[in-house]
């Protein structure tokens, strides 16, 4: 739930809706009873396809900073540092009052690393430099630099955030682990094979190149370093389908409008991506049992005399993703969306 972007693949789709024609075979070709007409307009409608979808993710990338630009404070305060989901066992009641809501989120860290196979000393001491792909303000970066004592670096599109996240390194005695800039995750500013741990906490949901995303952490990522993506999915298609139930599609169509999102994938998609690189020991689970109860607590808060000023006080984005909130809690319960993640190794 942070910040990041580039232009479509076979897995994206432009803001907000993921039945855009733009990039399709039918928009970009058109022909006429001349051979040298049909180039010349195939070569016009073809730059302009290009340059709305520059234009559209330009906007969307504006977009996602100036949400959390103006909704940070209101997640840290509500949230804490971890601007995520916390882990929880199914059916338990989540109170985001008490400190039961920050132990589920640091829960939600260690059950990730515990998935990826990063679950003794020896593992441990391999990772001296980590990068946190959409790190919010930072919760995870310094988490995993005091865990680790390695070299965090995280990115995200809005400087409010990185601003945040630097100040609380600094008052966390942190500031030579943990450092933070602005930057996009699918053009990320670092050399090939920098990073032991590329670690992506809900932000995969914000790319609207699921392609490149996933090719942009394996190229950062070290030999034998290990990436973690945990992100909000849809349901895998079963086979036969090509696409999901137009009901579906619409309570994801909702909530991409208020949160900017583009369009979602499947942990199936997110599998088949990293196979095409050729990584080690891909897995995935769906851990939406697990953060089920999460959504209703975070309701319960936005409800109260305090939550109601804060939002107030935050904007109209922070209204809006309010009042999309129950259309997530639906989506879990349909089954539609799913909270997925994806772990895999590359190789020596």
């Amino acid at each position: 739930m942070k910040a990041t972007l580039a232009a479509p693949s076979s897995l994206t789709s432009l803001p907000y809706r993921t039945n855009s024609s733009f990039g399709s075979k039918s928009s970009l070709l058109f022909r006429s009873p001349s051979s040298s007409s049909s180039v010349s307009m195939t070569t016009t409608r073809g730059n302009v396809a290009v340059a709305a979808a520059a234009t559209s993710t330009e906007a969307l990338r504006k977009g996602i900073a100036e949400f959390y630009n103006e909704t940070s404070g209101l997640w840290e305060e509500i949230w804490g540092d971890h601007m995520h989901h916390g882990f929880c066992d199914p059916d338990s009641s989540v109170q985001l009052s008490d400190s039961g809501h920050k132990e589920a989120q640091i829960r939600m860290i260690e059950e990730s690393l515990r998935f990826a196979g990063v679950t003794d000393e020896e593992e441990e001491k391999k990772i001296k430099k980590v990068v946190d792909v959409g790190c919010g303000i930072g919760g995870s970066s310094r988490y995993l630099a005091s865990k680790f004592g390695a070299e965090c670096i995280g990115i995200t599109l809005s400087p409010v955030q990185a601003k945040r996240a630097n100040d609380l390194a600094a008052a966390q005695s942190l500031a030579h682990k943990a450092s933070f800039q602005v930057a996009d995750a699918l053009d990320q500013p670092f050399e090939d094979g920098k990073f032991d741990l590329v670690w992506s906490m809900e932000s995969g949901e914000h790319m609207p190149d699921k392609a490149k995303f996933v090719k942009e952490l394996v190229r950062v990522a070290a030999p034998g370093g290990r990436i973690i993506i945990v992100t909000w999915c849809h349901r895998n298609l079963s086979a036969g389908e090509e696409a999901l139930q137009p009901w579906e599609q619409n309570i994801l169509d909702k909530i991409c409008k208020t949160f900017y999102l583009p369009a979602w994938c499947s942990t199936d998609d997110y599998v088949n991506l990293l196979q095409s690189h050729s990584l080690q020991d891909i897995k995935c689970a769906d851990w939406s049992e697990n953060v089920a109860p999460f959504w209703p607590a975070v309701i319960r808060t936005a409800l109260t005399w305090k939550g109601l000023v804060s939002r107030l006080r935050s904007g109209m984005k922070s209204i809006k993703g309010a009042l999309t909130m129950p259309l997530m809690i639906e989506g879990y319960k349909k089954g539609v969306i799913k909270f997925g993640i994806i772990t895999c190794q590359k190789p020596l």
